[in-house]
């Protein structure tokens, strides 16, 4: 038995072409007269968790708010998320620990920020990333353990991984993550007939043959294989949880409508391309979420070290924010800090089409936590203290909302840590070396 060609080409033949889709019912006639969970089990509406992301930081003067607690003051680089700060919490004044380790920049933040380990090497995650461990609890039965995106028109731009090398690669394009979700594979929840995809059965059968020589695989091949084993069984029991919902006729979810085709436009890190593309994506994500094809999703507006330049110009984000001098009227960086403003209008944008998204006696953002975050605070010196962060949504009643946590230099984990348990991951401790903690942040737990 040659296992690399056997083993490849059965992977290629099972997710190749394969349909894996299923969509729940979220009708009212469905719920209970609270709008919160389903009369027929009383289990309540899924709470999803997703991230979005932003790269080099802000103007810590002109976001951080001045007050702690609820009823935070908002400062101008916050303004856009004005109409919706009862639910969003500022997390500020929380560190990245070095321990020793090089600061490399662009590169530890935000890594350390999802695995709750400062990495040793220049964006390499040292352990799953903190949506990969959420989607293992609550993304298994749905079409999508997760789905990542990008804005930026450059795949390799994505911050979910399940180890260094197992990076999740983004869509990047509205009409690619259109094709995706709702391409030939999409079962419409609401059609009146129900035809079991007959490659799902011959698929499900293939599923079972090869988990059965498991233990065969594992002792022909040596640990790093045994590894890479390890984690795809692991896949192929998620894919035939799939397909057992595949061969389920699917209720039908009235909120669940399929978006029109956006058209194939131009993607890229002009500005005006970026935010066009981030609100079309938005918009499809949201849908995802409502017809229940994902509950776990990455968004990344502008990669770590962002490239994103204005139209007609050579100068990029990045170079911007190590060249250019302070206004000495103004005490900041009037070019770098426009597309502070534009990421965090894209922000307060993304938020809205989550809470304008009616769902049971709320909002899809009252069912979901989404947690942004940069790789910087002050992108100028490379700053990892004070790493701009923000939760929004509820998670399904889990968190409370509306608040800023003043870290005063507690670990970054102890964010992590919090948003695992508020969505269900049994996990009492999180993080490595002096980020490794077991306190969780009660202020935000409902």
């Amino acid at each position: 038995m040659s296992f690399a060609l056997t083993r490849r080409g059965a992977l290629r033949g099972m997710l190749g072409g394969t349909a894996v889709t299923v969509a729940l019912p979220y009708l009212d006639c469905f719920l209970n007269t609270n709008g919160t969970a389903l009369a027929a089990t009383g289990q309540r509406l899924p709470v999803r968790f997703g991230t979005w992301f932003w790269g080099l930081g802000i103007t810590p003067a002109r976001w951080i708010p001045k007050n702690g607690g609820p009823g935070y003051d908002i400062p101008i680089e916050l303004k856009a998320i004005e109409p919706f700060k009862d639910q969003v919490t500022i997390c500020s004044g929380f560190a990245v620990n070095l321990d020793g380790k090089t600061n490399f920049p662009h590169g530890c933040g935000h890594m350390a920020i999802r695995t709750g380990i400062t990495p040793s090497t220049h964006e390499k995650a040292e352990a799953p990333t903190i949506d990969m461990l959420v989607a293992d609890v609550i993304g298994t039965g749905t079409r999508f353990r997760s789905l990542e995106v990008t804005t930026t028109g450059d795949a390799k731009h994505s911050y979910s991984f399940r180890n260094a090398t197992a990076m999740n690669p983004s869509e990047t394009s509205p009409l690619a993550l259109y094709t995706r979700i709702f391409g030939p594979e999409f079962q419409d929840p609401n059609a009146g007939v129900f035809k079991p995809d007959p490659r799902a059965m011959v698929q499900k059968s293939v599923l079972s043959g090869v988990a059965a020589q498991r233990e065969k695989l594992m002792r022909q091949v040596g640990a790093a294989d045994r590894a890479r084993l390890d984690q795809y069984f692991t896949s192929l029991r998620q894919i035939e949880q799939q397909f057992e919902l595949q061969l389920q006729k699917p209720p039908p979810a009235e909120a669940c409508k399929v978006p029109q085709q956006p058209k194939d436009a131009p993607v890229g890190v002009e500005i005006g391309q970026a935010t066009r593309t981030h609100d079309a994506m938005a918009q499809l994500l949201a849908m995802a979420l409502a017809c229940n094809q994902t509950r776990v999703f990455n968004m990344v507006f502008s990669q770590a070290a962002s490239r994103l330049r204005k139209e007609g110009s050579g100068t990029a984000h990045h170079q911007l924010t190590h060249e250019e001098q302070a206004d000495a009227k103004l005490g900041y960086q009037p070019d770098s800090t426009f597309f502070v403003e534009q990421s965090m209008a894209s922000w307060g944008r993304f938020v809205r089409t989550m809470a304008e998204f009616k769902e049971g006696d709320g909002s899809l953002l009252d069912n979901c936590a989404v947690f942004a975050h940069s790789d910087t605070q002050f992108a100028k010196v490379h700053d990892i203290v004070g790493i701009p962060m923000m939760i929004a949504g509820k998670a399904g009643g889990r968190l409370k909302s509306g608040i800023h946590l003043k870290g005063n230099g507690d670990p970054v984990s102890r964010i992590g840590l919090t948003l695992q348990q508020a969505m269900g991951v049994p996990v009492d401790k999180w993080g490595g070396g002096s980020m490794q903690t077991s306190k969780s942040i009660t202020d935000i737990l409902a």
